[in-house]
């Protein structure tokens, strides 16, 4: 059957394009449908900081009228010009299992991206590390997370024909949560506080905002994940972005901030419920009641698993206890929350600093995903 691709040209289309993944993925019991809010406002220039130092194009393919595929071609101008490469990438990629349906997509973005000068297509990638980004190559029987990506195992399948090529893996983890975190960390983390004068630091939402604390924090991300695969530092219109997308939604409780003596910050954790089943009732939209279900899954009726969204220790602070002062910090009140389980997001497989960490819970490796690479001819 023809496939054919046409660019994102109307609001019509752009429904079509938000859509489509829920749509595909409606009866798989592993997905966690997006927000299409989310997605409304991740693809709106005036909304989205990363059109700052990014340009896109969305295309649908088509067959006998119908939508069966979608792909976003986006060049990341500030990471090619730190990278040191011309890549363009293809992003927010789903399709039904045909090839040719695949390999329409695909010469779409390469051709645009070639067109402006692109020697290289790599994906799944977003405009930035706050998007979903790498494709599931493990653990298909494995529930999704709302901030990652799920696909079919075709995907993987199909992109090696089409001759793409492993660039980079992430792999996730799920451990339970002991009784009592091991003495010997909350010896170290005692330690830590003790020697080098740490404070463990409360925020409220006000001090997020007044103390300007959501741009300390977004700048501690800068200097320490700026050596990431990928990553591309975060201006001043994103830090405030994702204060009010993460910060401002999250439960405080479950976000741990450390200072050193003269009150910098040099590390942080961030948390959050599992809200899969929450975007699972939601069905991709937040009215009439998908606010309500996302909310309650926060603040009120907790799932029994926690999702480790970020950490971060500032360079010069890793090695001296710092990360036991978080989990020290942490541990007793997802403990007084219910939390039964934990899963970490995604964690370069080279990024031994992070994995180390989850090696005192005894953690069990269960997904990995992909970065996929292929030149451009």
């Amino acid at each position: 059957m023809k496939t054919e691709i046409q660019k994102v040209s109307s609001r019509r289309q752009l429904r079509q394009f938000v859509h489509f993944a829920n749509e595909l993925y409606k009866d798989c019991p592993y997905y966690a449908p997006s927000i299409y809010a989310d997605d409304y406002n991740t693809f709106n220039k005036k909304k989205n900081a990363a059109y700052d130092f990014c340009e896109s194009e969305q295309f649908l393919a088509y067959q006998d009228g119908k939508v069966v595929g979608r792909v976003m071609a986006i060049i990341n101008k500030k990471a090619n010009k730190t990278w040191g490469k011309n890549q363009v990438r293809f992003g927010w990629i789903d399709f039904i299992n045909d090839i040719d349906v695949a390999k329409a997509l695909l010469d779409a973005v390469e051709a645009w991206g070639k067109e402006r000068g692109m020697d290289e297509i790599v994906g799944p990638l977003g405009f930035t590390d706050f998007d979903p980004e790498g494709m599931l190559v493990e653990g298909f029987d494995q529930m999704g997370l709302l901030v990652t990506i799920y696909n079919f195992d075709y995907y993987p399948k199909l992109l090696s024909q089409l001759g793409f090529v492993k660039d980079t893996d992430w792999i996730e983890h799920y451990f339970t949560l002991p009784d009592e975190l091991d003495p010997k960390y909350q010896r170290i983390a005692n330690l830590a506080i003790e020697k080098y004068s740490l404070n463990i630091r409360k925020v409220d939402r006000r001090m997020i905002h007044r103390e300007k604390y959501g741009r300390k924090f977004f700048n501690l991300i800068n200097e320490t994940y700026y050596k990431l695969y990928g990553f591309s530092l975060l201006n001043e219109r994103q830090m405030d972005q994702y204060t009010s997308t993460y910060l401002g939604l999250l439960d405080l409780k479950m976000v741990s901030f450390i200072e050193d003596n003269e009150g910098n910050l040099i590390a942080a954790g961030v948390v959050m419920p599992d809200m899969t089943k929450a975007a699972q009732k939601a069905k991709g939209r937040l009215f009439p009641f998908g606010w309500f279900y996302l909310l309650d899954a926060i603040f009120w009726h907790r799932p029994d698993t926690v999702n480790l969204l970020l950490i971060g220790v500032k360079e010069e602070w890793r090695d001296k206890g710092v990360a036991s002062v978080i989990f020290a910090d942490l541990f007793p009140r997802l403990k007084a929350m219910g939390f039964k389980y934990v899963e970490s997001t995604s964690n370069l497989e080279d990024n031994y600093n992070i994995l180390r960490m989850w090696q005192i819970f005894n953690p069990r490796q269960h997904k990995r995903r992909r970065s996929l690479i292929k030149k451009i001819k």
